[in-house]
């Protein structure tokens, strides 16, 4: 009767390094599609990008215009590029890792290292990390003892990045989150 449920978000290559028209480098991570080509991103530097400033990224294959100013760094960008956004971000993306990975540059291998085995639905700014250490041996041993395995969906965001920085945890604003739960699931 015991049910294991597993977030099957899959980490988008979402961190993009480019530069502004003065040459200036620009970093931006893309959170949530508000529409096609409007995103929700984390950027910076977020003083540097204002409403109408562009910035390109991947030699100009992908470009980003400003179109609304958020607080603490968050930015709409309306993106433009001349082929299928999820391949350019396959080609010109970065894995977005967690603050505590300190290393001056990221590896080829951390598309497949901060992923589930069970990652199916593209959307995350991150993964979730609690289900790094599954692998399909431990999958299958799950349900051979019997255990059901379902899935939801929460495409996890900014607010996994995000430290408590007040006194008070009722204080604290939690950036919000897409999320699925499929009726199977829920039945289950």
């Amino acid at each position: 009767g015991d049910l294991l449920v597993l977030n099957d978000t899959r980490v988008i290559p979402a961190r993009l390094i480019g530069r502004r028209p003065t040459g200036g480098r620009v970093e931006a991570l893309l959170l949530q599609p508000l529409e096609p080509d409007l995103w929700e991103a984390l950027v910076r530097p977020a003083a540097r990008m204002r409403p109408g400033q562009t910035a390109d990224f991947g030699d100009g294959r992908l470009n980003a215009r400003v179109v609304e100013a958020l607080p603490g760094g968050l930015r709409i960008l309306r993106l433009s590029c001349d082929e299928p956004l999820e391949d350019i971000l396959e080609q010109i993306g970065q894995t977005p890792l967690p603050p505590y990975i300190k290393r001056p540059e990221p590896r080829p291998e951390d598309r497949g290292r901060y992923q589930t085995v069970y990652a199916a639905r593209p959307g995350a700014a991150a993964a979730p990390t609690a289900g790094l250490h599954f692998d399909a041996a431990a999958l299958a041993a799950v349900e051979s003892v019997g255990a059901s395995i379902a899935h939801v969906t929460l495409h996890v965001g900014l607010g996994t990045f995000q430290p408590v920085s007040v006194d008070t945890v009722e204080e604290h604003e939690i950036h919000s989150e897409w999320c699925s739960i499929p009726d199977q699931t829920a039945g289950a």
